[in-house]
């Protein structure tokens, strides 16, 4: 009990949300690791998948290198990249992009291979080029399913970017590894909490995105109140 009152104590004292080492920089912090990860993986992962969706080729090396991808231990990744390319911000961008990578792939892909063929069939009978098909029919089309994997990716990024702190950076990871390092275990808790609000928090935004952005439904748009029919429609002919 004491572990969790300690953990409130320090979250209720002003002091600790301001500073170079404050929550709110640590936060910032956390949130510029996580971008900079989900930037990288995306320029990487969405085209790829869109190319392998549309043109149907290639679906089987995708799923072997997204799984191949999922399989890295990121800790032991980060470690090795530090041993080649030194400490900075590098080596664990580079292995979180290995946590972000495979649900963007799986997403772009998925989203664009479900389209449904006779609407890709249409838009060829009205001589829209493969270009075209696949950037304004698939695409919108797929909004959703992309979506939903930028929210995964998201996630699991979030919830690995601790490991940042693991190389002498900053990010919410520094209550943990500082906790652990000095039998703060308070520290440890107030940093795994952050964490998991924070990736709360972001997943609740953009699951309202995944919502939003269903195709044909228009949900951000209020209903047009039904108008009354005049009252001399309304009588019956005698």
């Amino acid at each position: 009990m004491n572990l969790f009152l300690d953990a409130w104590h320090y979250f209720t004292d002003g002091a600790n949300w301001s500073g170079p080492s404050g929550i709110g920089t640590r936060i910032v912090q956390h949130l510029w690791y996580s971008f900079l990860t989900i930037a990288v993986s995306a320029v990487i992962a969405v085209p790829l998948g869109l190319i392998i969706g549309h043109t149907r080729r290639g679906a089987a090396v995708l799923v072997g290198f997204a799984n191949a991808m999922r399989a890295l231990p990121t800790l032991g990744l980060l470690t090795f990249l530090v041993l080649l390319l030194g400490l900075g911000l590098v080596p664990p961008l580079l292995a979180l992009v290995t946590v972000g990578i495979p649900p963007l792939l799986a997403g772009a892909y998925a989203g664009i291979a479900n389209v449904p063929a006779d609407v890709v069939d249409a838009s060829r009978a009205m001589g829209m080029t493969e270009r075209q098909i696949l950037f304004r029919v698939e695409v919108p089309n797929a909004l959703p399913i992309l979506l939903t994997g930028l929210r995964g990716a998201t996630l699991q990024v979030v919830a690995t970017a601790t490991i940042a702190a693991y190389v002498n950076l900053g990010g919410l990871g520094r209550y943990i590894f500082d906790g652990i390092s000095l039998y703060r275990y308070d520290r440890v808790l107030v940093g795994a909490l952050l964490v998991a609000v924070l990736a709360m928090v972001l997943d609740g935004l953009l699951a309202f995105a995944v919502w939003a952005s269903a195709p044909g439904v228009d949900r951000l748009r209020r209903a047009p109140r039904p108008v009354a029919a005049p009252a001399a429609e309304l009588q019956t002919t005698g």
